[in-house]
């Protein structure tokens, strides 16, 4: 029943026309995107801006499920309630980002590897025991000279797998998210080549650690260049990114979760309704998007914290615009 538990929670949450929020900005990062729009990241505020996404009417016609962290999970609404139930209530999948952040990987200036493994059963399984049904680990790799390191591959991988088996064991679908980060002057063909290293030994490892592939999530990037460089056509883009993922990930899979990595709003729905206009593809491919769904909810919103039916309009337009574009019916 175990498996079969698993299997069901991963196909709800690639069922079409829906795909995943991502709110799991950790403090960090939010405090950034608050600071740039002149908004104060203060807890009450965090709480305030998530009640905002969760609460969106008719939100859950386009989203299966969102992706939090620790804060948020336990928070309320203005008025007390949790923001679990409201979830359980729109009929969406809660999920948890349980990695620990980045740490410098060996005497490396540049890589980064994510920690967070200690103590993730004793975590996971409180986890579960609020109602959280999936979970989320991101490795980065940056792409300069001759980099991602074959080393750092090869520990982060390991991380993912680990990570993969503990939920499992939990009864929470794991997220694997092994993101090449845009940031950068490489071309296409270069992200092509690294995504294709890391899928590869990716899989290899997730088969010898019998990993049950019905329950688990990839999220990745698409095959784009980097952000210096000019950018591809959405059948550029399209190709590359089927290349890539049919050559390495297996048909049995869950499904695979798409992440806008930096991509601009357009870009990230345009580029996904490409990925649907080339007949059935071989496993369930959605967004899992973060930033391309919420900008403008937030730029709406810090410019008047009171205005928040407006956001929300904003918000859902987006989320909408990628329920098409997840069936290539953006237009």
């Amino acid at each position: 029943m175990h498996n079969e538990e698993l299997a069901a929670i991963a196909k709800k949450l690639v069922t079409p026309p829906k795909g995943i929020l991502a709110i799991d900005e950790s403090t960090e990062t939010c405090t950034k995107r608050f600071e740039k729009l002149g908004i104060e990241s203060t807890e009450e505020n965090r709480r305030a801006y998530r009640e905002l996404l969760i609460t969106t009417p008719l939100i859950e016609q386009y989203v299966s499920g969102m992706i939090m962290v620790d804060e948020t999970i336990r928070q309320h609404t203005k008025e007390g309630k949790p923001f679990l139930e409201i979830l359980k209530e729109k009929g969406m999948e809660a999920g948890i980002k349980v990695d620990g952040g980045l740490e410098q990987f060996g005497n490396s200036p540049i890589e980064k590897i994510t920690k967070g493994l200690e103590g993730l059963p004793e975590r996971l399984r409180e986890y579960k025991s609020l109602g959280i049904t999936f979970a989320k680990w991101r490795a980065v790799y940056f792409i300069k000279n001759n980099l991602p390191s074959d080393e750092l591959i090869a520990e982060s991988t390991i991380r993912l797998v680990k990570y993969a088996k503990m939920c499992q064991e939990a009864g929470i679908v794991p997220i694997v998210e092994p993101e090449v980060l845009m940031t950068g002057e490489h071309t296409l063909e270069q992200t092509e080549k690294v995504i294709s290293d890391v899928l590869d030994v990716l899989f290899i490892r997730l088969a010898q650690q019998n990993i049950f592939m019905p329950g688990l999530l990839l999220k990745t990037g698409m095959v784009v260049p980097g952000d210096k460089v000019e950018k591809a056509t959405p059948e550029e883009v399209r190709d590359a990114t089927l290349r890539c993922l049919g050559d390495y990930v297996p048909k049995n899979i869950g499904g695979v979760v798409l992440l806008s990595g930096g991509l601009d709003e357009e870009s990230a729905t345009i580029y996904l309704n490409a990925l649907h206009n080339t007949g059935d593809l071989p496993w369930p491919l959605t967004f899992s998007y973060g930033r391309a769904i919420q900008n403008p909810a937030l730029t709406l919103w810090a410019k008047d914290m009171s205005g928040v039916g407006e956001a929300q309009k904003a918000l859902l337009e987006r989320a909408q615009a990628n329920s098409k574009a997840s069936v290539g019916e953006y237009i």
